[in-house]
């Protein structure tokens, strides 16, 4: 294997981050507005809408992601194995990113048909994109160290994504479409397939792939299987990645409930006013009209606001997180930086469920020191899972790299999907009343026992099976040092 210099600029590691802000820009999208897209604007039926999402879901996870992994780990071209693929889907990700959110007249069962097709199609374009691009990481570079500093710029442009999506995707709508839900949905998906479309061409530009197997190296699936399944490292990370997307899919899709019927929203109304939420945006509103433009729409009602508040503060956070994890990692070791900060990162989800409803102030306070130490953790899982490729190579002689993202990517649908199903399970348990104006006592306190008690139980498994992951701080070393040898040894 060739090991050249395995140094990173920091137009590479933006470049490759460009990537993966502009994936999340249109994933982000489908996990949070999907569902509401097709009932609200497409006029879908609920159920079939369920049924779409969660079929295509279950395709993408167990069909398309394990295919392209075998796929990409064979793949011979003069640009690499992974950057070839996130040249060939740009423009079909940018044109099936627009056509899913687009509304043609169809009948329903046309608009069934469509909707199946479009999503579908954009699914498998994803994976097609996204397994080779996050697979390209592990072999970008060969230094632990490196990994680590990638990590954190890719997983700042994540952040940056879903800032713009769970905070400014609905004003963008409102105004791109004067109102109109349907044409502002594809106005804004229009902008986000340019941005994508042209962010994925500069990460394919700006990348080269360093870590190249060897000429001599072949290996049957059947051996890449036999490989996965006998590294318990992998085994590890693969369950620790499913946990850690059920509490993200079950918090992100209980918040709402708790603002709306939790929370006191008087309290909510005058916290807008004291944090001068309610200000900005009417002072904002006022030089925007000033200068004959549309005014920022802004939903109106207290809970919504403050939760778009919540979420903003949260991400910023997370950011700030983000700053600290390399130079942590580095001093540490991935595994205890990252057991050390989701611990903490615990605590602080437990908190709310000694809290009041009126307690605005210190619901804002545990969630932005709870997105400060999960930030710590966002870019290591994923360097994590790079060195589990590593230690695959290390221990088996072979290198697979897409096979094990592909499982990884497995378990993160597989968490979404269960996380997501137990939000409307655990409702239907405390008897919740959809659209009620308020809910019974039981139905309140399933939701604080969710956001605080239920959310935390993932995490805190987790945190139990890092115990058993083995490749601590000397052991990165040890197989950094090995690897980087043997292919200095190829190379001669």
């Amino acid at each position: 294997m060739n090991n050249s210099s395995q140094s990173l600029s920091v137009i590479e590691k933006i470049g490759y981050s460009l990537g993966d802000l502009a994936a999340n820009l249109i994933f982000q999208t489908l996990v949070t507005f999907l569902a509401f897209f097709y009932t609200d604007v497409f006029r879908i039926p609920a159920g079939t809408a369920a049924a779409i999402i969660f079929v295509v879901g279950l395709l993408g996870a167990f069909v398309f992601t394990p295919v392209m992994g075998l796929v990409a780990d064979r793949t011979r071209t003069r640009w690499g194995k992974f950057r070839p693929w996130v040249l060939w889907t740009a423009v079909p990700f940018g044109a099936l990113s627009l056509l899913a959110f687009s509304t043609p007249s169809l009948s329903v069962e046309g608009k069934i048909t469509y909707a199946m097709a479009t999503y579908t199609l954009l699914v498998l374009v994803y994976v097609a994109n996204n397994l080779p691009y996050a697979a390209l990481s592990g072999v970008l570079t060969g230094s632990m160290a490196e990994r680590n500093s990638l990590s954190s710029y890719r997983f700042v442009a994540v952040m940056i994504a879903q800032f713009v999506i769970q905070v400014l995707l609905l004003p963008l709508v409102l105004i791109l479409g004067d109102g109109d839900k349907a044409r502002g949905f594809h106005n804004t998906m229009t902008i986000f397939a340019v941005v994508g479309t042209v962010f994925f061409l500069i990460t394919f530009f700006t990348t080269r792939e360093r870590i190249v197997p060897a000429k001599e190296q072949s290996s049957s699936v059947g051996e890449d299987l036999g490989d996965l399944l006998r590294n318990r490292p992998w085994q590890i990370m693969l369950a620790i990645t499913v946990l850690l997307f059920i509490n993200l899919a079950l918090k992100g899709g209980m918040y709402i409930y708790y603002f709306k019927y939790y929370l006191d929203g008087t309290q909510l109304a005058a916290f807008l006013d004291r944090v001068g939420f309610n200000a900005f945006i009417a002072g904002l509103n006022h030089a925007l009209a000033g200068a004959g433009l549309t005014e920022f729409r802004w939903p109106k009602d207290a809970p919504t606001s403050a939760f778009s508040v919540f979420n903003a503060l949260g991400i910023i956070f997370m950011i700030v997180g983000i700053g600290f994890s390399k130079r942590l990692a580095d001093r540490f070791g991935k595994r205890d930086v990252f057991g050390g900060a989701l611990f903490a990162s615990t605590l602080f989800l437990l908190a709310f469920c000694a809290y009041p409803p009126d307690a605005i102030g210190l619901v804002v306070l545990s969630y932005v020191f709870h997105g400060f130490f999960y930030g710590i953790t966002i870019p290591l899982l994923w360097a994590m899972i790079a060195d589990v490729a590593d230690y695959s190579e290390w221990r088996n002689r072979r290198r697979a790299t897409a096979i094990i993202f592909s499982a990884m990517l497995c378990g993160l649908k597989v968490g979404l999907s269960v996380g997501g199903a137990l939000v409307a399970g655990i409702l239907a348990h405390y008897g919740y009343v959809a659209e009620a104006a308020t809910q019974s006592p039981a139905v309140v306190n399933g939701i604080r026992l969710t956001v605080s008690v239920f959310c935390s139980l993932p995490f805190l498994l987790a945190v139990a099976l890092l115990f058993l992951y083995r490749i601590d701080k000397s052991l990165e070393l040890r197989i950094e040092q090995e690897l980087g040898a043997r292919r200095l040894a190829a190379a001669s």
